[in-house]
């Protein structure tokens, strides 16, 4: 028998989806993008969904259940916006187990309805059902194409620009901020009073962005009103590493992505050097980032260069010149490889 482990998380879904014949003509794309596509009633519709099990996903030690539920929307909603389109509806099941309270689901579905207040969705329906192994989400967003259709990840060119926005590697370093700190927890006497509190002091901005993400819904508006269309797009969840090789296998291109260009926050390089972290490394695998990455015509340059919060990164190539990262003063370059997190390599 073959573990599941030996294949990872990507390989898996390939073998699985391999050959699925399509049998509807209102599917448009199926297996292989942020989001599905279907048409109805002339009009291109965008699914997507994501599943969330506690011990995998999230940690109750830390995890706020109003943040778990506002994190667990917005990452659905990260998916749409990275079709270009808008989201519109959310459906939520939840798997609950004999911990949860009525009052602590209250709180989970506060951090629901704030999420969906805030980026204008309607929360329609859902299922409920005991669980045996803790607590368990599955979400599925509902959205409108854009004009155009769906920008997918297959679009991009030999030169196009390639763009990210916002900057990479903040809530990896959350993470680790707050695995140390539930260490020193677990080894604490609870009964001394002298015992440390949790010092998370300067790193506020690291946490918001792992427990507390935001979809970039700013970043299509200001690229529609630009009159900008990516010619390819994806989110980064899994990392940049993984996400430029998904959208390179997708495009059948290359890329060259350079190390001096990663936008990085200042906290989260104090935070790598604290842990002896090489920053490029969390930049580059560290995942749930949730930003934009995404390419662009090379005529685009100027355009795309006047637009605050997204950085140019490097360019694609040919598919034969592989998927490189040129290292800082370009001393040498080495090949991407996906090292983001998967879930079923765990």
């Amino acid at each position: 028998m073959t573990p599941i482990s030996s294949l990872g998380e990507f390989a898996l879904i390939d073998r699985l989806t391999a050959a699925l014949p399509k049998q509807n003509d209102t599917t448009l794309v199926g297996v292989g993008d942020d989001c599905a596509v279907v048409c109805y009633g002339g009009k291109p519709v965008l699914l997507t969904t994501d599943m969330l099990l506690e011990g995998i996903h999230f940690d109750l030690v830390y995890t706020p259940l109003k943040h778990l539920g506002y994190k667990a929307a917005v990452v659905n909603f990260s998916d749409i916006y990275a079709s270009g389109g808008t989201p519109r509806q959310l459906l939520v099941s939840i798997g609950l187990d004999h911990r949860i309270s009525v009052e602590s689901l209250d709180e989970l579905y506060s951090g629901l309805r704030l999420a969906c207040k805030n980026y204008g969705v309607d929360l329609i329906g859902g299922d409920t059902t005991s669980s045996l192994t803790g607590l368990s989400l599955s979400l599925t967003a509902i959205g409108e194409a854009p004009e155009g259709g769906a920008i997918l990840r297959s679009g991009a060119k030999d030169t196009d620009l390639v763009c990210v926005s916002g900057n990479l590697g903040a809530a990896y370093l959350g993470l680790q901020l707050l695995e140390r700190e539930k260490k020193v927890f677990n080894n604490t006497n609870l009964n001394d009073e002298t015992a440390a509190q949790p010092d998370f002091s300067g790193y506020d901005y690291l946490l918001e962005r792992f427990l507390k993400p935001e979809a970039r819904q700013d970043i299509i508006v200001t690229l529609a009103q630009a009159g900008l269309r990516p010619t390819a797009m994806i989110d980064i969840s899994d990392g940049l590493s993984s996400e430029l090789l998904h959208l390179c296998k997708a495009s059948h291109c290359g890329c060259r992505i350079y190390e001096e260009r990663l936008p990085i926050d200042y906290q989260t390089a104090r935070c790598a050097e604290e842990f002896n972290l090489n920053v490029s490394t969390c930049a580059l695998n560290g995942g749930e980032d949730y930003e934009l990455l995404f390419t662009l015509p090379l005529a685009e340059h100027e355009r795309i260069a006047e637009i605050a919060d997204v950085r140019i990164i490097g360019h694609i190539t040919r598919p034969e010149l592989g998927a490189l990262l040129v290292t800082r003063g370009e001393a040498e370059e080495v090949a991407l490889k996906a090292q983001g997190w998967q879930a079923c390599a765990n």
